[in-house]
């Protein structure tokens, strides 16, 4: 939402913005767009006399309740190039989420080469109460009923960590990995939270989640879906209860 004042720079003027930066992307350091992530349900502006214009699509929700998290309505996803990611030594490659698995629904997480070749998909489906986890065209069938899902993926092998508890987790793991550059091409690669990657070169995807993701770790940092190239639809900080 901003003011309908003139974009040039005038003396004595100050143009004023609520949920975004007037600076363009372009002119900053780390090129991205941050918008506010958060609920204005009242306020007194400077001069309520001066129109205020904002887009439809560019507001969101007001909910009653919220709680930290990763929230996504099942019309979008956000995209990262696996190449940022830091390297960690014997750790291979590590992805982590947190959250009520049970009341998800569609792709969690999706990776794909930089020739378009999917190499991971994790999904979650409510109707069968299962999580599907696919290594390029291998599928395996886990339970929904965890509360933190730990995926690292190695030369040689994937090995899946369910946390069902604080107390009782159980490790998984798969050997599907004929190929011996399936690391560096996921280090190579594109990496989607919330949606199922389709195009090489843009923001096509399918099945978007629906649900909060609570957490999400990558090579054991905290992942800010800010810094990704991210759908309005999905909100980074919270979700609502």
């Amino acid at each position: 939402m901003h003011s309908r004042q003139t974009k040039e720079v005038i003396s004595g003027q100050l143009r004023l913005a609520l949920g975004g930066i007037l600076t363009s992307k372009d002119k900053l350091i780390v090129e991205f767009e941050p918008q506010m992530d958060g609920c204005v349900r009242e306020g007194h502006w400077l001069n309520l006399s001066m129109p205020w214009e904002a887009d439809a699509d560019e507001l969101w929700l007001c909910h009653q309740n919220i709680q930290p998290g990763s929230f996504f309505a099942g019309e979008g996803f956000t995209i990262f190039n696996t190449s940022v990611f830091q390297t960690i030594k014997d750790l291979g490659f590590r992805v982590e989420f947190w959250g009520d698995f049970t009341q998800m629904e569609g792709t969690i997480l999706s990776m794909m080469s930089s020739q378009g070749e999917l190499l991971a998909v994790v999904e979650a489906n409510n109707n069968t109460n299962e999580i599907h986890f696919t290594i390029r065209k291998q599928k395996h069938i886990l339970t929904n009923a965890v509360k933190q899902l730990r995926i690292t993926f190695f030369e040689k092998a994937v090995e899946v960590v369910k946390f069902l508890d604080e107390a009782n987790t159980e490790i998984v793991s798969y050997d599907p990995l004929s190929a011996p550059e399936y690391l560096t091409e996921l280090r190579e690669g594109r990496l989607a939270i919330g949606g199922l990657l389709g195009g090489v070169k843009d923001m096509v995807g399918s099945n978007f989640l629906r649900g909060c993701l609570e957490k999400i770790k990558i090579q054991l940092k905290d992942l800010d879906l800010d810094s990704a190239i991210k759908d309005m639809s999905a909100s980074s900080h919270s979700c609502p209860v």
